[in-house]
């Protein structure tokens, strides 16, 4: 018997229409219709209009704007008399800005203190107030589906771009304003939640930074400690280890072991997101190219100089990444010195080969170090900047984790399956 295929349900107060399954008292509408005024942003050079006195006007762009905010690094300001001949391009406070040529439909809310400001090749949508609600919207267009809907009408090949006349089309579940005012909320918390997060990891990691170029310099001691440090080179302290020239057609899809190269080799972590894998080991496999959980990787062709240790089991050397195995040194203390930015500087500056650089032994191993000779103190700062790591990951796996809760509750809300009114 043939089977039949049948649509999917939809369940009882909702219905099928445009953008989806939503509820019945939900209406779509087009974004014309929602606006008093949709236009382009300023769209030519405005650089001779640029000035550097604070009474110039604040000029975004592009790269100002974020998903839901603000980056306010590097922004402009033009002449007042700029400002007076493009009016058209004057924003106000809840105005749309959506992203117009290249990250195509990232899109924020012009807050107060932003209101007057002018700008550049952004879509400036204007809402109609009484029955549209800015942030409501804005967290529509940075979802899931309003960033589907914005491929379908994005224009160019290698640069993508978004025309307003085609945005004007755009329809969009439009829920009664006290219900669009409710999710907007709920979500802007979870948003400030994110940006208090970001700012703590960006403090965290300022400090540790701070700490390293003291600790490890010994400018700072910890106390207790008053022994002399000494200059040497890498080579005194450790032993370096080539990795294994795997054949890429012994690459299997979800093999036993990971062949680790460098590429996943990043700087002071390991990557895994892309890996290739083995299911068999070669016959002449060194006990060195199986690696353990601490070992130290060093990459040697490419991003030369990126150091990380190793975080998973059943992990393989490959070719072109460096094992450092330390002999005379504290193993996490080295870590830490040669996750500073002068090592890595050090060995770009030492590759041979172009743009495909490449690193000998001896350009690793002649490194000079400057290190504590009492093997407590290399522990003790060892221990410091590690418990500042540590520190810095939960509160990143906490952000992720936060991150990974919006995106459910905005599958839930911006789709009315979940109502909070």
């Amino acid at each position: 018997m043939k089977e039949e295929n049948h649509p999917p349900l939809i369940p009882p107060g909702y219905k099928q229409t445009e953008v989806g399954v939503i509820p019945e008292d939900w209406e779509v509408k087009t974004l014309g219709s929602l606006t008093i005024l949709l236009t382009n942003g300023f769209v030519g050079t405005a650089t001779t209009a640029y000035v550097e006195n604070d009474d110039g006007v604040l000029y975004i762009q592009g790269y100002n704007v974020l998903e839901n905010s603000f980056n306010f690094h590097g922004i402009k300001r033009v002449s007042k008399d700029f400002h007076a001949r493009n009016k058209k391009s004057c924003l106000q406070t809840g105005d749309l800005l959506t992203i117009q040529t290249g990250d195509v439909g990232v899109t924020t809310v012009v807050p107060p203190e932003l209101a007057g400001a002018n700008c550049h090749a952004l879509i400036i949508s204007r809402l109609k107030k009484q029955n549209s609600e800015p942030g409501y919207y804005c967290q529509y267009f940075n979802s899931e589906r309003g960033r589907a809907a914005f491929k379908v009408i994005e224009t160019g090949t290698t640069m993508k771009h978004l025309n307003g006349g085609d945005m004007k089309q755009l329809f969009l579940p439009s829920p009664p304003v006290e219900e669009q005012r409710a999710i907007a909320t709920a979500l802007s918390d979870v948003d400030a939640l994110l940006d208090g997060l970001d700012r703590l990891i960006t403090k965290k990691r300022n400090l540790k930074q701070a700490a390293m170029q003291q600790l490890l310099t010994g400018k700072t001691r910890l106390p207790g400690f008053s022994g002399e440090w000494e200059d040497t080179s890498l080579g005194q302290l450790a032993t370096l280890r080539n990795g294994y020239a795997f054949k890429s057609s012994t690459y299997t899809n979800n093999g036993m072991f990971r062949v680790i190269t460098i590429a996943n080799v990043q700087d002071g972590r390991m990557d895994l997101a892309e890996c290739n894998t083995v299911t068999d080991l070669p016959n002449d496999l060194q006990p060195h190219h199986q690696l353990s959980i601490g070992d130290l990787l060093i990459s040697m062709t490419g991003n030369v100089g990126r150091v990380c240790r190793v975080t998973h089991s059943l992990c393989l050397l490959n070719q072109r990444v460096g094992l450092i195995y330390p002999t005379a040194v504290f193993s996490e203390f080295l870590f830490h010195l040669l996750k500073q930015r002068s090592f890595l500087t050090s060995m770009i500056g030492k590759a041979k080969g172009g743009a495909q650089g490449n690193l000998s032994k001896n350009d690793i191993l002649d490194y000079t170090l400057l290190v504590p000779t009492d093997p407590k103190e290399q522990t003790a700062i060892a221990t410091v900047l590690s418990d500042m790591d540590a520190e810095i990951a939960a509160l990143e796996a906490r952000r992720d984790k936060t991150r990974n809760i919006k995106q459910g509750m905005m599958q839930e809300l911006l789709t009315g399956k979940t109502r909070l009114v």
